[in-house]
């Protein structure tokens, strides 16, 4: 038996980068996968992409996870075709860069729209239909909501994935008393389309940060929908409320800390007097 078997899963952003990613493998773990994105022609490529693989998904039409009608249409179709809903996927996003200072507030609140405003939207409607199966929700945070960053201004970002792991916490407590689990996943730096254009083009401070992950690489969508299977199956289910950082050590070890400079006990220091 597969690891999801006959699970309706919800999976927004599923166009590209780990939402992609994600319908591939729920449904190569027997998910039955509704897709959407706003870039519908994209996310149709993921359809067919899942059929060649056997799997099962349906992508009802684009999908603009800010619009309160448009998500509650999404996830009625999702109602209609497999009579209801065992896992919301919260993927899709959108992020406008700046710091404080420069960065306008309207691309503040786009920002924050886009990240958390769309997943209050997403668990909302799926919500009743959760409490019936009494299913379970994966949000998306990142590490972007746990530390501070010198070389990528990203104000309304951190402000957004912060609140989300916020929110996961208490959709868990209010889900507890009905059996629904609500966990997120915080993936640090991932090779996704997005990035590649943006935090790891060859012209951005940033574009080495290989070089400070622990593990001595930048991650892949598959390293978090690994986890993103885990929490969503029956193997999970004691989790709630947790959320689980996938950045190859990242956010572990302190700045400036890296494998070509290493911990040498040797080296003695004074200690202070007291």
């Amino acid at each position: 038996m597969k690891r999801l078997d006959g699970k309706v899963a919800l999976i927004s952003g599923t166009a590209r980068g780990q939402g992609r990613a994600a319908a591939l493998r729920f449904a190569a773990e027997g998910a039955l996968v509704v897709g959407g994105d706003l870039l519908h022609e994209e996310a149709l490529q993921t359809q067919r992409l899942v059929a060649r693989e056997g799997g099962t998904i349906l992508t009802p039409g684009p999908l603009d996870v800010t619009d309160e009608d448009s998500v509650r249409s999404w996830t009625e179709e999702a109602v209609d075709a497999f009579g209801g809903v065992d896992i919301v996927c919260a993927d899709a996003g959108a992020v406008r860069f700046g710091a404080i200072g420069s960065q306008s507030y309207k691309d503040f609140a786009f920002t924050v729209l886009a990240e958390l405003g769309s997943v209050c939207l997403t668990v909302r409607a799926a919500w009743p239909h959760l409490l019936r199966s009494r299913g379970c929700v994966l949000t998306v945070g990142s590490t972007t909501g746990l530390t501070g960053s010198l070389t990528n201004p990203r104000t309304g970002h951190s402000a957004s994935k912060g609140a989300v792991i916020a929110l996961t916490r208490q959709l868990a407590a209010e889900g507890a008393p009905h059996g629904v689990r609500v966990n997120c996943v915080s993936p640090g730096m991932i090779d996704t389309e997005g990035f590649r254009a943006n935090l790891l083009a060859d012209d951005h401070p940033m574009r080495h940060i290989a070089r400070h992950v622990p593990q001595g690489r930048v991650g892949v969508p598959d390293d978090v929908v690994n986890a993103a299977v885990f929490l969503t199956s029956d193997e999970a289910a004691y989790i709630t409320g947790a959320n689980l950082v996938v950045d190859g050590g990242w956010s572990a070890v302190p700045p400036g800390a890296t494998a070509s400079s290493p911990y040498d006990p040797s080296v003695s220091r004074k200690e202070p007097r007291t």
